[in-house]
């Protein structure tokens, strides 16, 4: 059978929102990343016949070939969950979402509950910390979509990241449930290691590239010895991510995450589209990242880039030639996008199938091989 590559056979298929909902029992949505990170288990769909097959993450090894590009997210995720107490007792909930330009001191912050925060307020971080770390308020700003959201001071710009690992909690979607922490957790520390690649270098993230969650080092030497070529992209994953779709599907839009790719990683791209050699994005973001530095067909290296790219029915893939990608929730924009990949119908069979053989959901849960 002749091999069908994304960017030889652009899907031309269109489809609505409505039509990228699916059943799913709340009992698979992963509370917990599987024990070993290759042993988590992975759906191989083969887009050109839909036929869907199971194994265990680590039997990727087996679908993979010498001369592949491998395609990985190496961004780290900042601990930017924080708890604090404001001086009348009451207890806020902060989400860091981004550094303002060179001053990384001062994060952008989405804040719950928000309402009576003052500019110049001070707040302490809940944690079992001696001293406690306190912060203020600097500035209250409207974001894109018209909701408040706060400028805090973290201090001394040298110690922030110190502080952070030292009090702060993985961003976890709201899915994935833990009880209210009033100082240490004890998933906390846990979760600081399981919601982090063992590849992650660059802090900037607020939302992990789950799909390389999967990897562990002894998976990822055995692919290199068996001549997989691992090249890495950095693309700080916001809180875009979790966006649900509120218009139609056509006119959502995606908030602009920022990522660069090398030289070295571009240059092996393109020697290997150049030569008929496969290009599988571990992730949607590496995914993203590819596509936008790629729409000339060749992948132009970039220390600065920013993306909104929404993929959707009628994009033409230049870059990608397979992927390995979570299961994503109904009607999101990652599903829009993997749905575009694959084809709706695959998609919607494979989730059915996923569900059937009781696999596990989102961001801790099992992986699919798009190939």
């Amino acid at each position: 059978m002749t091999r069908s590559t994304f960017n030889q056979q652009p899907q031309t298929e269109s489809f609505g929102l409505d039509d990228l909902s699916y059943d799913l029992p709340e009992e698979l949505i992963a509370q917990k990343p599987s024990a070993v990170r290759h042993e988590s288990r992975l759906l191989k769909l083969e887009r050109e016949t839909g036929d869907v097959s199971h194994h265990h993450f680590s039997d990727i090894k087996n679908f993979l070939k010498a001369g592949d590009v491998l395609i990985v997210n190496d961004t780290r995720v900042v601990p930017s969950r924080l708890y604090a107490q404001r001086e009348s007792g009451g207890i806020i909930r902060l989400l860091l979402i981004r550094p303002l330009a060179e001053k990384i001191n001062l994060w952008e912050a989405m804040v719950t509950p928000i309402k009576r925060l003052k500019v110049g307020e001070q707040l302490t971080l809940v944690s079992e910390a001696s001293p406690k770390h306190r912060i203020s308020i600097a500035d209250i700003i409207i974001d894109q979509d018209g909701f408040k959201r706060l400028v805090v001071d973290l201090g001394r710009k040298e110690d922030v990241y110190s502080i952070l690992g030292e009090v702060g909690f993985a961003p976890l979607p709201p899915y994935i449930v833990r009880e209210k922490p009033e100082g240490e957790d004890e998933n906390r520390l846990h979760d600081l290691d399981r919601y982090q690649t063992v590849f992650a270098k660059t802090p900037g993230a607020v939302a992990a590239p789950t799909a390389g969650l999967h990897f562990s080092n002894e998976l990822l030497e055995e692919l290199a010895e068996r001549g997989v070529i691992i090249k890495y992209i950095t693309l700080h994953v916001g809180p875009g991510t979790f966006k649900p779709i509120t218009t139609d599907l056509d006119n959502h839009s995606i908030e602009a995450e920022l990522f660069s790719i090398s030289k070295d990683t571009a240059d092996a791209v393109n020697a290997a589209k150049s030569e008929g050699r496969r290009i599988i994005a571990v992730g949607t973001t590496s995914l993203r990242a590819l596509e936008t530095a790629g729409r000339s067909g060749l992948l132009v290296p970039t220390d600065q880039g920013s993306t909104t790219l929404y993929v959707k029915p009628g994009f033409q893939f230049k870059m990608v030639d397979a992927m390995v990608t979570n299961f994503h929730l109904s009607k999101s924009s990652l599903l829009v996008l993997v749905a575009t990949l694959a084809g709706k119908d695959n998609i919607l069979n494979a989730y059915k199938e996923a569900v059937k053989e009781r696999y596990r959901f989102f961001s801790y849960g099992d992986a699919m091989f798009i190939t």
